[in-house]
């Protein structure tokens, strides 16, 4: 008999536990068939090589399924760094940022998760050094953003070398995810969900109320017979804007603009690209399923319905799972009108069995 374990692999959860004993020859039939077929890990499976799919939480990777850059690779963007990103190298330290009484108040743009911690959880964990079932006892939310800066290059600049922000992921366009920081870290993207939440950027210009002026025609172009939408980086922000697919030709999932009520008021978008959609699921499964108080589900009415406001106080103090940014502060709209709740929600879930 040999006892043998694929870890990360799609298997059944007592395979993927405890191994199994197989003989030499259903060993051989085994390797071989993954051989063929390849090894799909599930969202959220613990990996232990780099294959460009993993987040980190906690110093530890998971799969996701979707492409993955963390800040520690080349072409990442790392929100622990002081220096701003998107200057020439000899203007970018921290002296320099903060030259004339200008730039962010603060060289870092994160701090350290602590509420709900007892004193000797925060003793341990304050130099970073968090395990994995502290986290999980600590996060509980997933809030979605976009970012009206339209791609996740742009954003990473406004965030970090603007505006002395951090969020913990970006999802581009190509539906490329950038990790910025560690899931442990207490990024600043919620006021007052920073303590116990996850965060995500995603690429989209935005919303916008029907009095409002828009920048649609600058990000958006119909072809020749007015049907197919692309988008359109606009030239100041370089030939792909960061894009990491070579030619990637982003396109709306949905081709029309999508219209509905975001605070009481009638907002206006464009929805996001089928890649976003697909990488969104897959991390959302894996944050799910890796930190498991962030329950696979957004926040509903009395009926069922997704609210598209502000939550109570009361409300969002006892709240697990999504929320939209929508959902924490009244003045935000983020993230639309157009952003397919169900699909994420029921994709996710699905990926999770």
């Amino acid at each position: 008999m040999v006892n043998v374990v694929l870890p990360g692999c799609l298997m059944s959860d007592s395979f993927a536990k405890g191994g199994s004993s197989l003989t030499l020859r259903a060993l051989v039939v085994l390797v071989v068939g993954v051989a063929l077929v390849g090894c799909s890990p599930k969202p959220g499976a613990r990996a232990y090589t780099r294959r460009g799919d993993e987040i980190m939480i906690a110093g530890q990777l998971f799969h996701t399924g979707a492409p993955v850059v963390l800040w520690t690779d080349p072409g990442g963007y790392d929100a622990y760094r002081t220096e701003r990103r998107f200057v020439p190298i000899d203007q970018s330290s921290w002296a320099k940022v903060t030259e004339g009484g200008k730039g962010p108040a603060s060289p870092n743009r994160y701090d350290t998760r602590t509420a709900g911690l007892s004193p000797d959880d925060l003793e341990r964990v304050r130099g970073g050094g968090w395990d994995l079932p502290t986290l999980q006892g600590v996060v509980d939310q997933f809030v979605i953003h976009y970012d009206v800066c339209g791609t996740s290059r742009q954003c990473f600049r406004i965030l970090h070398d603007v505006r002395g922000l951090s969020v913990h992921f970006m999802l581009d366009i190509d539906g490329t995810i950038y990790q910025t920081l560690d899931v442990k870290e207490r990024a600043w993207h919620a006021t007052s969900s920073n303590h116990r939440s996850v965060g995500i950027e995603i690429a989209n210009i935005g919303s916008y109320a029907d009095a409002e002026k828009d920048p649609f025609d600058r990000w958006y172009e119909r072809d020749e017979r007015g049907n197919a939408l692309r988008i359109t980086i606009p030239s100041d922000l370089g030939a792909t804007g960061g894009v990491r697919t070579p030619n990637f030709v982003g396109r709306p999932i949905r081709p029309e603009l999508v219209r509905g009520p975001i605070q009481g008021t009638t907002q206006r978008m464009y929805d996001l690209t089928p890649q976003q959609y697909d990488s969104l699921t897959k991390l959302t499964a894996a944050l799910c399923t890796t930190l498991p108080r962030i329950r696979c589900d957004y926040p509903r009415d009395a009926n069922g319905q997704l609210i598209t406001s502000k939550l109570s106080d009361e409300q969002l103090a006892t709240y697990t799972g999504l929320l939209g940014h929508y959902n924490i502060q009244s003045n935000k709209v983020d993230p639309g009108p157009a952003f397919q709740w169900d699909r994420v929600v029921d994709g996710a879930r699905r990926l999770m069995r």
